[in-house]
């Protein structure tokens, strides 16, 4: 059975290169800070990791969207991608040759035959691939056993309260499409969106969430004719999760996972949530939000894994400051800062992160402060804010 799911996934992503993206003759734009070991190995253990020479992982990587990324902005790292799609590869390999991203090697090779390639890893990324496997517990499994001591994972999966809708045309268009032809799949679910009505729930989530990317049949198929798909909830992601092995880090969009958001406004439910683990409010959340239940990103590690705690003034005096390696429209007062949101700085804190820009000399906190006017409380923020990183003695 896994041989045959594997042959029809391969099928698909050698007929629709996945993902579509352009191929550029220079750097990819931006970034995406789950794919910065700097900035991921900060959120999951509140400091800077001491060695940037790593081996990454891009496990799944298609055409290597992810994989040139991964690249570019690690630029100490070597990067190994695999993919099951010889046609992917392809792309991922020319992409990559004319960014100039030349420390990778790619390999044809399942998730699954992982234990093939020398060595370990430590950071590891797989987006988009495990809820594609007909056994996602031997996919992460597999993966797990080759991420080194103090590693870490990055994982994105499909979560069902939010794809609904997708999952109803799914399973309409499959009642339709000539099996295995996944091109005649494509052209039945765009007759089916353009002759449902505009009210239809299934039309108004396609507009509402989806209809630009998936103007591209690459898109399209890869969301609506897939052959294998398991999507999750809370319940069952932390039992895949628990059978890794591994140490869950969090969520990388932590914002919607604070029940406050949602019950903030009637203390005696905040109240009650207390009683609850961890698990039990994740899932309490994403019942009462499932739009935006549409997927899980989350870190897992192998320890030892510091854990930074910067909860003390004596601490964050002591601490070492970095501006922090993602950041869009640096040197301004007015920037993006990790996750893209805007920041308006005043002019002591734009003082204060120019110092840490240029910290050759390894100046403490409570050093900068004294030539800098700025209360702890705002740099507190600062951290916050995700513009900083920081590093102990």
């Amino acid at each position: 059975m896994d041989r045959d799911i594997s042959s029809a996934v391969q099928r698909l992503y050698d007929t629709y290169p996945f993902p579509p993206e352009p191929l550029l003759d220079s750097p990819p734009p931006g970034y995406n800070w789950r794919w910065n070991w700097i900035a991921a190995y900060n959120f999951c253990t509140g400091q800077k990791p001491n060695k940037q020479d790593i081996r990454i992982l891009d496990a799944g990587c298609g055409t290597g969207v992810g994989t040139e990324y991964l690249v570019h902005l690690n630029p100490k790292a070597s990067v190994v991608g695999i993919d099951l799609s010889a046609g992917a590869l392809a792309v991922a390999r020319d992409r990559c040759a004319r960014s100039g991203a030349d420390r990778v090697e790619f390999h044809h090779l399942s998730l699954y035959d992982v234990a093939q390639l020398p060595g370990e890893f430590d950071l590891i990324n797989c987006v988009g691939v495990l809820h594609h496997l007909e056994d996602p517990i031997r996919g992460i499994q597999a993966l797990a056993a080759k991420l080194a001591p103090g590693g870490v994972m990055h994982i994105f999966v499909y979560g069902e309260l939010g794809r609904w809708e997708i999952q109803l045309m799914q399973k309409a268009i499959a009642l339709l499409q000539q099996q295995g032809d996944y091109q005649d799949g494509v052209q039945i679910g765009r007759k089916i969106f353009a002759s449902l009505p505009d009210n239809n729930r299934l039309v108004k989530r396609e507009k509402e969430r989806w209809s630009l990317e998936n103007q591209r049949d690459a898109n399209f198929a890869d969301m609506y004719v897939h052959p294998q798909e398991i999507d999750y909830n809370i319940e069952t992601l932390f039992e895949l999760i628990d059978a890794s092995g591994l140490e869950f880090l969090g969520f990388s969009n932590p914002n919607y996972w604070q029940l406050e958001r949602l019950l903030g406004k009637e203390p005696t439910l905040m109240q009650r949530a207390k009683d609850l683990s961890d698990r039990a409010v994740y899932r309490l959340i994403e019942l009462l939000d499932p739009e935006g239940a549409t997927h899980y990103e989350f870190f897992l590690g192998r320890p030892p894994l510091p854990k930074a705690d910067w909860s003390s003034d004596e601490a964050l005096l002591d601490a070492i400051p970095e501006r922090h390696p993602c950041i869009e429209g640096w040197a301004s007062r007015c920037l993006f800062n990790y996750d893209y949101q805007i920041v308006n700085l005043s002019e002591a804190e734009f003082q204060f992160l120019q110092a840490c820009d240029a910290n050759i000399q390894q100046k403490t906190i409570g050093e900068i402060l004294s030539q800098v006017e700025l209360e702890l409380a705002r740099v507190r923020s600062l951290l916050t804010s995700g513009l900083i990183i920081l590093n102990p003695i």
